[in-house]
């Protein structure tokens, strides 16, 4: 099993229960108040709200408008609950995140970009743009801030060519990284989502996401309210997240909004308690999705316990192997999110590898142990052999007793012959 399948299967067979009804909507209280999203010149397109419409607090998954949805573990990617995991939609500037994550990999931020014509204005449609110049050089550090605090359509075809030389060349890149990724149910055919030919599943994004924040810099830049960067006549330019939920949502950390008219307002939030730190993905949303957002966060946070369940290094009991005892101990730790107050211990359950190397070196995997709590797979850990095992013991008689023997042996063999 992947590890992709084996975290859908583990997200799935964790929480089963199909979103359901919940108490009356509340407004949450607002712990600060974001000012209007500079877009000009009319504004943004995208609700911009100043309070959340969130359901009172309860252990059971919120009923929400999107079309699709998923809440999961940013830390292991376990799922807590979907609304249509795998149904493709339109994304919007969703699809920022996969041009984010592949400028990171391949740019250094340092990086100066020459904008070439065609991200130019009255080249690059929407509304979201930094006002690029052609001739403006400008580095890939101030590019990716404006990709994802102001949505900048022309940014992303700036880092797109500066990357692959054309936008096509970089579309075909932007579905290779997928693949290689293991998002089966995503196609891209622009770096900024602008074509609504685009579409992805809220499984993917949640998976591309977590590959994003691999990146440091990914982390740094979309926990960010406000940045200024370089503009063509010496006078910055000054940006504002549009992701509404840095300041109404506690803990919130990321990530990226989008809309078009084909998508619907879509999000994916991020935020972290107690060390916790969870991920909801919302997909056509008719109204604004970020209290859709918060609700599924408010859920996860409160009707799960984070548990640990192996710990690297832990010695496990002695695996036989062709008759010979193997000591073993966990190669990695395993942690997860299980129901809070479950009452039902975790059970830990050691498989033989059958393909395992004997004699193993020190560090082999030979083993794996399956864990699973109130009936819910939760994951798995390899068992590396901590030493060699111990050849088998010399036959009894000593040195001079096992040289004779071997002697009569082979003159009795010889006899034999002879007379045969």
């Amino acid at each position: 099993m992947t590890r992709r399948s084996r975290r859908h299967a583990v997200g799935g067979a964790l929480l089963a229960a199909l979103l359901i009804a919940s108490p009356a909507f509340v407004a949450a209280a607002s712990p600060d108040v974001p000012p209007p999203t500079p877009v000009p010149p009319h504004g943004s397109p995208s609700p911009f709200p100043t309070v959340l419409h969130t359901p009172a607090p309860t252990v059971h998954p919120p009923d929400i408008a999107a079309k699709g949805a998923i809440l999961g573990d940013l830390s292991t990617g376990q799922v807590l609950t979907s609304r249509r995991p795998d149904h493709p939609r339109p994304i919007a500037s969703l699809t920022k995140i996969m041009t984010a994550l592949l400028s990171m990999e391949r740019l250094d931020p340092g990086t100066v970009v020459t904008v070439r014509p065609e991200a130019a204005p009255g080249q690059v449609a929407g509304l979201s743009e930094l006002g690029l110049v052609a001739g403006e050089r400008i580095t890939v550090h101030d590019l990716l801030y404006g990709l994802m605090l102001a949505s900048a359509n022309d940014a992303a075809v700036a880092l797109a060519q500066e990357i692959s030389g054309t936008v096509d060349a970089f579309v075909s890149l932007m579905n290779r990284r997928a693949a290689k990724l293991g998002l089966e149910h995503s196609r891209f055919f622009s770096p900024n989502g602008l074509d609504d030919r685009g579409y992805s599943t809220p499984l993917d994004l949640f998976e591309l996401t977590r590959e994003a924040y691999e990146q440091p810099l990914f982390a740094k830049i979309t926990r960010t309210r406000f940045a200024d960067v370089s503009g063509p006549n010496g006078k910055p330019r000054h940006l504002q997240n549009r992701n509404v939920l840095l300041w109404l949502y506690p803990g919130a950390f990321g990530v990226k909004t989008g809309y078009t008219q084909a998508a619907g307002y879509c999000v994916v939030a991020a935020a972290e308690r107690e060390g916790v730190q969870l991920v909801a993905v919302v997909l056509g949303e008719p109204g604004e999705a970020f209290s859709d957002a918060a609700a599924l966060l408010d859920y996860g946070f409160r009707a799960f316990d984070r548990k640990t369940f192996v710990t690297r290094g832990e010695e496990f009991p002695a695996i036989t192997l062709h008759g010979e005892s193997v000591p073993v101990a966990a190669r990695d730790g395993l942690e997860g999110l299980v129901p809070a107050g479950a009452a039902a211990a975790a059970k830990r359950q050691v498989r033989l590898d059958p393909a395992a190397p004997f004699p193993p070196a020190t560090g082999d995997a030979i083993a794996t142990v399956d864990v699973t709590a109130g009936g819910k797979e939760i994951g798995s850990v390899p068992l590396v052999a901590t030493a060699r095992p111990e050849p088998p013991p010399p036959p009894p008689g000593g040195w001079f007793g096992r040289t004779v023997g071997a002697i009569h042996a082979a003159l009795s063999a010889g006899v034999s012959a002879l007379l045969s």
